[in-house]
């Protein structure tokens, strides 16, 4: 399917979402029937398998805000949720967010599996055969991401700091992995809604991705310079996919088993859950691609590196495992 085509039979079904939309959210306006309610849970989840393609085929950044506008916009709506005060946000990110993780580790270890599996397993084989990464990846991304961690490509990146005034080419990096690392986890949350066979597809194509690079650089004799890289960002990283998979398998399930509920309340009830979990992943991401961006690419010998990796990874696990077990803070 081509760019016109896709426009020309999904623009009446998200004018009819935005319809729908813009009367849930005038608050002069009766709420939406219980046919209509169904009707805007079914468009939301085509709108954002919709934002998805989109962003996979690059089909403009003009569709992808006005679809994404939509997303946001239709999340606020559906869940009824009201902006968080400062105060409630430090108590979301002491108490609420950790306690979410862990009242749903189960959901937490199957997407751990589905990701990191598939990423050991990858790296583990293309290590050994490297041309089998290009089953995997275009031979043009292999070898950009081969050349950057060359010696001489960092070594006129150092140059280019150096010239430029340092922090500027960070902060752009930082920005690019930002919007690259929140489409992955948006992905893996939103794809939740089609029955959790999204986020399954994605987890795991995701770690086969991450695994083929991994054993595709190293092989080619660059794994000090890769690993010293990677670690330090890649808890937050790698932990804020898994939370976002968390997310989407949550989702997935309250379609699939509701229980007492009607789908719909189980729906409202878990996609609650779901969007506090694909928020705390979205501030791992944000702190991830700042680690990534202002630290990970700094010429800082590699056992500096692999000592800081060392303190992440264990306050993440800290964190995780042990924040907000007390009373709430209100």
């Amino acid at each position: 399917m081509n760019k016109q085509s896709f426009l020309r039979d999904r623009r009446p079904a998200w004018e009819r979402f935005e319809s729908l939309l813009t009367r849930a959210e005038a608050p002069s306006k009766p709420k939406l029937a219980p046919d209509e309610v169904s009707e805007f849970s079914e468009l939301f989840r085509a709108l954002c398998y919709d934002l998805a393609q989109v962003r996979s085929r690059d089909w403009g950044s003009a569709i992808e805000r006005y679809l994404n506008d939509l997303v946001v916009r239709g999340h606020g709506a559906f869940y009824g949720g009201k902006p968080m005060k400062r105060g409630r946000v430090t108590v979301f990110f002491t108490h609420v967010f950790p306690r979410l993780v862990r009242q749903n580790q189960a959901f937490f270890w199957v997407a751990a599996a589905l990701f990191v599996v598939p990423m050991a397993a990858s790296w583990a084989i293309v290590a050994s055969d490297p041309s089998l990464a290009h089953r995997v990846l275009p031979g043009s991304v292999l070898y950009t991401m081969e050349s950057m961690y060359e010696g001489d490509s960092t070594e006129s990146t150092q140059d280019a700091d150096a010239d430029s005034g340092f922090g500027r080419q960070d902060a752009a990096m930082a920005g690019f992995y930002v919007k690259h690392n929140t489409s992955i986890a948006f992905q893996c949350f939103a794809l939740g809604f089609f029955l959790g066979i999204g986020t399954i597809y994605v987890l795991l194509s995701n770690g086969i991705q991450v695994g083929t690079v991994a054993g595709y650089v190293i092989a080619q004799g660059h794994g000090e310079r890769f690993l010293s890289f990677v670690v330090c960002h890649s808890s937050f990283e790698l932990t804020a996919i898994v939370v976002s998979g968390t997310a989407g398998l949550v989702l997935g399930h309250a379609i699939l088993a509701p229980g007492n509920l009607s789908r719909m309340d189980s729906l409202r009830e878990r996609g609650r859950v779901a969007v506090q979990l694909a928020l705390g992943a979205a501030w791992m991401l944000f702190v991830a691609a700042m680690i990534e961006g202002f630290w990970s690419a700094q010429p800082l010998p590699p056992m500096v590196k692999y000592f800081a990796a060392s303190v992440f990874w264990l306050a993440l696990i800290a964190y995780l495992g042990f924040a907000g077990r007390g009373e709430d803070p209100r």
